[in-house]
């Protein structure tokens, strides 16, 4: 038998009862054993959808608990910094939400600190295991559109109406450059690396509106341009990525699956063929390979959130390396910086 590994999970907002829970409930070897929450309606969802598992109302009684090996951080953001190094002081491996951490220089710090505590450190940037962008990589890779030039990446929204939430509060870590943002920065640099200059323009568009909902952020590499642009009144959504290349094109619309199946209550183990796109949702190619011109469809890949915690297990176990790297998580932080700095001064800033 593999030896099972209890986690403790400090919060149960959206994001942990849509991509925590239910899919650290999915990897047999991982015990969801603690939920710190608060809230009554958060806590009477939890007991009905996770009856073994243990509610307390308290950090410490995670951080404390001897059982607890994994400990993930589904807060806030302003606090994630906090929590992370609490968790990490107290000897347990840690997962941050994204994005990691308010600024680069807190990132530094727990990476630091995971380092001198031996203790695994890592950021939830499950995206990567979206149909769409593992469709996306295999084709870069491939070099079945020749050199990429432009890339464009677009992670839309429509909700007209303000939440009141911390998301959309004038606060450190607030607005959907670091919430929607972290994602398409992190895909980019899995494809092409970190950047050579960060150019940037933010917007708050709906009214009565308090941080940025809508952002255009352009990456800029010897040969390459990758534009990435978000906004939340976006009722009609163009394509998720259009990439161009010296022998062709491709355009992929509709977002990954796993997040309205996860919304609608399934789980992965429930469900046959997870995370798999149907055809009307593949991509199109316009290109040419060994002297034929291709034009057609490309099957996506099957998306799956599982294997962000398969890896967490298996590089805690020493059994793999682990995938999102703290340092990646880190990058992406100080992009977001970086593009802020290019919006307040109007201009191309040099990735540092």
């Amino acid at each position: 038998m593999k030896r099972e590994i209890n986690v403790g999970l400090i919060g149960y907002g959206m994001g942990s009862r849509v991509f925590h829970a239910p899919i650290i409930d999915s990897i047999p070897e991982l015990k969801l054993y603690k939920v710190c929450v608060t809230t009554p309606e958060n806590v009477k969802q939890l007991k009905e959808k996770f009856q073994y598992v243990q509610v307390v109302s308290t950090v410490d009684e995670i951080l404390d608990d001897p059982n607890i090996e994994l400990i993930v951080v589904a807060t806030p953001n302003t606090v994630h910094y906090e929590l992370a190094k609490r968790a990490l002081e107290k000897g347990k491996n840690v997962v941050v939400e994204k994005p990691f951490t308010v600024t680069a220089e807190e990132a530094d710090k727990l990476i630091a600190l995971a380092e001198s505590t031996k203790k695994l450190l890592t950021v939830h940037h499950n995206r990567r295991w979206d149909s769409d962008f593992k469709t996306v990589e295999k084709l870069v890779k491939s070099n079945l559109l020749g050199d990429i030039v432009d890339f464009d990446a677009n992670y839309d929204r429509y909700r007209a109406e303000l939440k009141n939430n911390w998301r959309e509060k004038n606060v450190a870590g607030s607005g959907i450059l670091y919430d929607l943002g972290s994602h398409l920065i992190d895909q980019v640099q899995i494809l092409f690396g970190l950047p050579q200059e960060v150019f940037a323009h933010l917007e708050v568009q709906r009214s009565g509106a308090e941080t940025t909902d809508y952002f255009k952020v352009i990456l800029k590499y010897p040969n390459l341009k990758a534009t990435l642009k978000s906004g939340m009144l976006v009722r009609e959504p163009g394509p998720r990525f259009a990439i161009y290349g010296t022998k062709g094109s491709f355009i992929k619309y509709a977002l990954d699956v796993q997040e309205e199946a996860l919304k609608n209550g399934l789980l992965p183990r429930d469900v046959e063929g997870w995370g798999k796109e149907p055809e009307a949702l593949w991509g199109k190619i316009n290109t040419e390979a060994n002297g034929l011109h291709i034009v057609g469809k490309v099957e996506s890949e099957s998306g799956d959130y599982r294997e962000f915690y398969r890896n967490v297990y298996e590089s805690i176990l020493d059994k793999n390396k682990l995938i999102v790297k703290p340092q990646q998580a880190r990058n992406t932080i100080r992009i977001i910086e970086l593009a802020e700095q290019s919006h307040s001064q109007k201009r191309w800033v040099p990735f540092s």
